[in-house]
């Protein structure tokens, strides 16, 4: 059973905040290089389900096909969202989970992902 809720997000800081609606019933964990450093659990949703409130001058880190924009905070330098785009070309954010308000990450159900393959 799928459930979108509305959360509200932030790096550290609090320089970079914004709100989205999401449905956190699975969330990845990626193995990729970024992912595995970063430690990030990754939601993902629709561009027009994210709202960003503060932080638009952010830092954009991109590697490898250089078809995702991690986005970083210039000044406690977290990674609290990404844009990039699905096969379908729909834009997409790459929300890190850990950035979220209020989220208990231990209720997550966490599926495994093999980006280190890719």
């Amino acid at each position: 059973m799928t459930e979108t809720k509305t959360y509200t997000g932030s790096c550290h800081c609090g320089h970079v905040a914004y709100e989205v609606d999401a449905d956190l019933n699975q969330v990845i964990s990626c193995n990729c290089s970024i992912c595995r450093k970063r430690g990030a659990l990754l939601a993902f949703v629709p561009e027009d389900n994210f709202r960003l409130k503060s932080g638009e001058a952010l830092t954009d880190y991109q590697f490898n096909r250089k078809v995702i924009h991690h986005m970083f905070c210039p000044t406690c330098g977290v990674g609290a969202f990404a844009r990039g785009i699905r096969p379908d070309g729909a834009k997409m954010i790459a929300l890190n989970v850990r950035c979220l308000d209020g989220v208990d990450l231990d209720a997550l159900t966490v599926r495994k992902f093999d980006g280190a393959s890719l």
